[in-house]
């Protein structure tokens, strides 16, 4: 079926008549489908949400009528492009996301194809069930996707792949066709010359396929269709990859989940003796056999000795069980070392090494770019051990590297590797490796794919593994449910060549002109924004579920556009100018960054460190340049200058603020929400309060016990309280304290909305002021999360010439980092007490926690705060039209924690932001961790303090 991209028009009018759900032709939708995970792309005329079941055949009847292809979509994390289409895009995480049913006593599910997995297992595990197909995607793959892929996961080695575990299948074909899949062909509604087909072909299909093999996922499963094996259609459809109908309603085995689980972490001395011992492991019944080497976890404290690891789970009615057939898999390993892992978040911390793999492993350890493209070989895992040997040698003779990793228990390889898909000869080693490889998967008698399907990435390279008169027999099979050829054409059957419809070939070929410095990326803003693979742990739903900080206004809007993937698959699209096209001017991608709050949580929480605050910011410089901006960014970003002047007059300025007329004029004019309340000027600046303060001593100061405070614009001139209560903590640890002899800035509020040439101007003063302290070598103590954060990436990525940029960055300390460095034998007092709150994002995300955790242990101070983001994230949540979206992300886990808190608990945030919001929303009051400190300074005895 050719292509559809020409006048669009009636298609979309029919579509939007026909159809109940969502129909977008818009330049944003569709660029935001170009993509999965994979290495290709390829560009859909339009968008369509479905409803229901009937607005699937509705849609598919107008895509029929005007012989236009139709691809499903899910969570778009299919890592060989089979989630990509050139015509409709049918989109199904929107609307058909219910949970139909569950039959606890069947220990079945009826969900319909836009359900997340995560979201299924929360609701069959209070009857002690589970899905048993988990890929480390679990928190935003659909099980439509899943499906489609025939998704496996850490534990297939006990509970089998998403094949194993369908039950039947409600499907309409491309034709118009209802198929009720099953077992036997009888009411199916499957064309009885599909049946012919299989019994005309019997031996082929008892012969054609590798045996021993428990991940076969690629080609199509026909051999379910052997009267020896059930006549299994439902089984038959799932690894289809969207080329044969779409799944409306799916009912799926449910699998008892032991009571207690604990892991056996086993160290090998390189990853090929890790694959040899891992087949022998499987005699133990263990959940899980997963390996990975340490080019995969270069930090490596914590686990057994050597350079490759085996986790293998166990599981068992009460802990102890479970415990216990750890430490005989221990004890009959044959390995260098072994321990086992039974705590929750010590098990947690290993997983989430595995888990987020797939991103990790798309920057090689020197930071170069490694790609997919041959992710998911299986071979019989008795034999893994050889072939990943043979794999070795041939990325060596081809000068390659990758990191292989993954299912080792089922001969499941995952590896990334660093291919140069951007010049001609890059790309034709590219074709010849996988052609090579695919020859030596064929010759241990493995699967092309053993989890993600072949999609564009494999389906070419079919005949080498199954010859061409079964590969042909899937052609006919296919022609068969979908003569038309409307299903997703160029997957699977007549696919589109490998190295065809790469994603990086529409970007431009020399770096953009920009002003941050992108180190990480050899100062190109494409090789930046390359950096997003699409394995969208962004779209995470809640922090609980392990997202981190990352996406809060994902989760506030559950929109793609509003997730960090979204918005750098906008930026890949600008970049391209293929869809959106007015470059650095698109309202597509402004309107798609306006939601970005710039936590900076994707710096730490994205796999591969995409920063999209930095990119927000490097759009907004461009996308004003020479123009008039937003009122906001004349307001709330030049907040420092304005701040200076209003200080003298800050008695009056508050007066002012506290008539209502005119504060709502104020809020108007300076685009301020007017649900909004202005927090207060401090009649003294803790700048002035500090002078006066040294002013009175005289002291020799000692450079390894002093530091330099920074006076950031929100403790000067809002909450001085903070200020002055971090001196009276430093000095009462013997820290003596440096004053900077004239004004700093950060530059942070200039920054984050992008006014860039200001940010600039700013911090060079700032480093101008600064230069004689730094010589000291002594630290910077910022007491404002942001503002420290700002200094240790936003200056230095922004004065890449200037050294004293990273000096100045190098030099930076949070308030509890600053006293463990000057004051490691200082006792804090004891205050005994419950804690809430706030981490702010920037720390999270950029700072560290530790050395605060560390302090609060030390002082008694019991709890832990919440992650996510507060959602008022300096201007963001005081800009008008913000308001709703800064709520939800405080709904998220903040406002939650603290009406959750007990009785008397200490409400910390160390951010003026997060202090604002709770006091905004919650009508609670927060305190820097400084200030709890020392308010019990002053009511314990001296003695012993120090």
């Amino acid at each position: 079926m050719a292509d559809h991209h020409g006048n669009t028009g009636d298609l979309a009018r029919d579509l939007a008549r026909a159809v109940r759900g969502d129909v977008d032709f818009g330049a944003a939708a569709r660029a935001l489908t170009t993509m999965d995970a994979s290495n290709y792309r390829r560009v859909p005329v339009g968008v369509v949400a479905p409803r229901d079941a009937d607005d699937v055949a509705a849609a598919l009847e107008v895509c029929r009528a005007h012989g236009v292809p139709v691809v499903p979509r899910g969570g778009g994390t299919s890592i060989a492009g089979q989630a990509t289409g050139t015509g409709v895009v049918l989109d199904f995480t929107r609307h058909m996301n219910a949970i139909v049913g569950i039959d606890p006593v069947a220990r079945t599910a009826v969900v319909q194809p836009g359900v997340v997995l995560d979201r299924l297992q929360a609701a069959v595990a209070r009857n002690g069930l589970a899905f048993g197909p988990d890929p480390s995607t679990h928190s935003r793959c659909t099980l439509g996707g899943m499906i489609g892929n025939n998704a496996c996961g850490a534990h297939s080695v006990a509970w089998g792949t998403t094949a194993d575990n369908v039950r039947s299948l409600a499907v309409r074909t491309y034709g118009g066709d209802l198929l009720r899949l099953g077992r036997g062909w009888d009411g199916s509604g499957v064309p009885a010359a599909v049946r012919e087909l299989v019994e005309g072909h019997l031996a082929l299909l008892r012969t054609g396929y590798p045996a021993g093999l428990p991940r076969l996922i690629s080609g199509y499963a026909l051999g379910a269709l052997l009267p020896e094996n059930g006549v299994d259609l439902a089984r038959a459809f799932c690894g289809s990859e969207g080329t044969l109908g779409v799944v409306t309603e799916a009912t799926v085995a449910l699998v008892d989940t032991p009571g207690a689980r604990a892991l056996a972490v086993l160290g090998y001395p390189d990853e090929t003796a890790a694959a040899d011992a891992a087949a022998p492991l499987l005699a133990h019944r263990p959940l899980t056999v997963e390996g990975m080497a340490d080019d995969l976890v270069p930090d490596a404290h914590g686990l057994p000795r050597g350079r490759a690891w085996l986790f293998v789970e166990t599981g068992g009615d009460t802990a102890a069980e479970a415990r216990m057939r750890a430490t005989e898999i221990v004890r009959a390993a044959d390995a260098l070392d072994g321990t086992v892992v039974d705590d929750a978040a010590g098990m947690r911390a290993l997983w989430r090494v595995r888990e987020d793999a797939a991103g990790t492993a798309t920057r090689t350890p020197m930071g170069g770019e490694a790609w997919p493209g041959w992710e998911d070989c299986a071979v019989p895992p008795a034999r893994l051990g050889a072939y990943l040997r043979d794999f070795r040698a041939l990325l060596t003779e081809h000068g390659l590297r990758g990191t292989p990793y993954g299912h080792f228990g089922d001969g499941c390889i995952h590896v990334r590797i660093d291919f140069d898909l951007l010049s001609r000869e890059g790309i034709g080693r590219f074709r010849a490796f996988s052609e090579q490889v695919a020859e030596l998967v064929v010759a241990y008698g493995g699967s092309l794919s053993g989890e993600h399907g072949d999609g564009q990435a494999r389906a070419e390279l079919l005949p080498k593994m199954y010859g061409d008169e079964l590969v042909t027999l899937f052609g006919r099979f296919k022609d068969l449910l979908d003569p038309a050829g409307g299903m997703n054409p160029g997957m699977l059957v007549r696919p589109d060549p490998l190295d065809a419809n790469l994603r990086f070939a529409v970007l431009p070929g020399r770096p953009v002109d920009v002003v941050f410095g992108y180190p990480q990326d050899g100062g190109d803003f494409a090789g930046a924004v390359r950096r997003c693979v699409g394995v969208a742990k962004c779209r995470t739903p809640t922090a609980a579920a392990g997202g981190g900080v990352m996406c809060p206004s994902f989760r506030a809007t559950g929109e793609e556009a509003h997730s960090t993937r979204g918005r750098a698959r906008l930026l890949h699209e600008m970049l391209a100018g293929e869809i959106v096209t007015d470059g650095w001017r698109s309202t597509e991608v402004r309107d798609a960054l306006d939601l970005c709050l710039a936590c900076k949580g994707c710096r730490s929480d994205c796999p591969v460190g995409v920063d999209m605050a930095t990119y927000k910011a490097e759009f907004l410089h461009h996308h004003y340049a020479g123009r008039r901006r937003p009122a906001a960014h004349y307001a709330m970003g030049r907040l420092p200058q304005w701040l200076r002047m209003a200080a003298p007059f800050a008695g009056a300025v508050n007066a002012l603020a506290g008539v209502r007329p005119l504060s709502a004029l104020a809020k108007r004019i300076g685009g301020i929400a007017p649900e909004r309340d202005i927090p207060p000027l401090a009649p003294v600046t803790f700048r002035r309060w500090l002078r006066e303060h040294m002013g009175e001593r005289t002291e020799i100061l000692d450079e390894s016990r002093t530091a330099v405070l920074w006076p950031d614009t929100f403790t000067d001139h809002f909450s001085p309280l903070t200020g002055r209560a971090a001196v009276r903590v430093m000095e009462a640890a013997g820290i003596g304290i440096a004053l900077p002899p004239g004004r700093v800035c950060c530059g942070l509020t200039y920054v984050s909305t992008g006014q860039l040439d200001r940010a600039r101007t700013v911090m060079r003063r700032a480093l101008d002021t600064m230069e004689p302290l730094l010589d000291l070598g002594v630290p910077v103590v910022v007491l404002e999360p942001s503002c420290a954060a700002a200094l240790k990436t936003d200056l230095p990525e922004l004065l890449t010439g200037d050294p004293r940029a990273g000096r100045l960055a190098g030099s930076v300390r949070t308030f509890a980092q600053a006293l463990e460095e000057c004051a490691p034998e200082w006792t804090p007092p004891y205050i005994g007490r419950r804690v809430a709150g706030q981490t702010h994002c920037h720390q999270h995300a950029v700072l560290g926690v530790a050395a605060e955790r560390r302090l609060r242990e030390r002082a008694g101070l019991e709890g832990e705060l919440s992650g996510g983001c507060c959602g008022l994230a300096g201007n963001f949540g005081f800009e008008a039209g913000h308001y709703e979206v800064s709520v939800a992300c405080a709904e998220d886990e903040l406002l939650p924690a603290v009406r959750a808190a007990p009785t008397g608990a200490e409400l910390l945030a160390d951010g003026f932001s997060c202090r604002v919001q709770l006091d905004q929303l919650a009508g609670r009051g927060a305190r820097h961790l400084a200030e709890v400190l020392a308010e019990a300074l002053e009511d314990a005895p001296e003695e012993g303090l120090r």
